[in-house]
């Protein structure tokens, strides 16, 4: 009779083991809006998750910010309320130094040298070390994030022609130090101030991918001229909740860690025709692409390599051996 109950509390536990193994909800998000290549690689990833278990494992994306900045997005993750976020690596680098290389302006010899970096063995490393650290937080995986550019009033074909033009940067000031460096004037400013300061003239000029410079408007503002000096190539990272990962089996981990692989390379495609298409709006609306030499804005910049990257010299040459 004993052994009967015992029995049955054990196939009842299993049943109930079983009704919720069904019904995992991973809750991913991304503060890019809903149809943007990071937001869409993601989210072929959850259906890729869910068709290889039968429904067992879904995914529920919540693009555009919607459950908050990045800040608060990781706090989010770190606790388990999020399980999957594509977030930036300024919020990842005070606690894993290392991820800030690719901070460095022109660190990456192009978009082609970024990409062959972060698929091999130091983006894998990084990887580990984000999934090691206190962050409570699993790498998952690399997003390309593009190379940006420079979008001014007057054309920029040489470091002399920033002299005396303020331009945007991201508030970091590695990132501002890099712009005076090129010749030009680093305003640190948030995002959604840039158009109107675009407009009003507080600012001369900004940096960033076709995408941003399109989406964002700031193409419609006396900035017109797009100079093409790849200054910063920074790739982004998509992490999982360690306290989610913790509780999913090892094949349950090792399917994530598959579809995340393939969603970095997914995304890649995607970032590129984004890109494509926008520089093709971008050219029709009259916006002038720049060529430049960009040895000169490589040489400029050596000083903030060195200040900023003197912890990462043996990493830096290692990326700069990769082919």
């Amino acid at each position: 009779m004993i052994l009967r109950r015992t029995l049955i509390a054990a196939a009842a536990t299993l049943a109930a083991f079983a009704a919720h193994a069904q019904s995992v909800v991973l809750k991913a998000t991304d503060t890019h809006p809903a149809g943007y290549p990071t937001v869409v690689a993601v989210e072929n990833m959850g259906k890729k998750l869910e068709a290889a278990t039968n429904g067992r494992i879904k995914m529920q994306m919540f693009p555009g910010a919607v459950l908050g900045q990045e800040k608060e997005v990781v706090e989010q993750t770190q606790l388990g309320a999020i399980q999957i976020a594509r977030i930036s690596l300024g919020v990842i680098g005070p606690v894993v130094p290392d991820v800030n290389v690719f901070n460095m302006p022109f660190v990456f010899r192009d978009v082609a040298h970024m990409r062959k970096v972060i698929d091999g063995p130091i983006g894998d490393e990084l990887l580990q070390k984000v999934t090691d650290s206190p962050a409570k937080l699993v790498g998952l995986g690399w997003m390309d994030g593009g190379a940006r550019n420079l979008y001014t009033k007057k054309p920029v074909k040489t470091p002399a022609d920033l002299a005396g033009q303020k331009v945007r940067m991201m508030g970091n000031p590695l990132f501002v130090d890099t712009m005076n460096a090129m010749g030009g004037n680093g305003i640190a400013m948030a995002y959604g101030e840039v158009f109107t300061a675009l407009q009003t003239g507080v600012i001369d000029g900004a940096e960033n991918n076709p995408p941003s410079y399109f989406t964002a408007n700031h193409y419609n503002t006396p900035a017109k001229f797009y100079a093409q000096t790849n200054h910063l190539i920074i790739p982004e990272i998509f992490v999982m909740s360690k306290v989610t990962w913790d509780k999913l089996s090892k094949e349950d981990q090792a399917l994530v860690k598959k579809v995340s692989r393939e969603a970095q390379l997914d995304q890649r495609g995607l970032w590129d025709k984004s890109v494509a298409d926008y520089t093709a709006k971008l050219k029709s609306a009259g916006i002038q692409f720049i060529d430049v030499d960009q040895k000169l804005f490589f040489d400029a910049t050596a000083p903030v390599r060195a200040k900023y990257g003197a912890q990462f010299t043996d990493l830096m040459k290692r990326i700069g051996d990769v082919k």
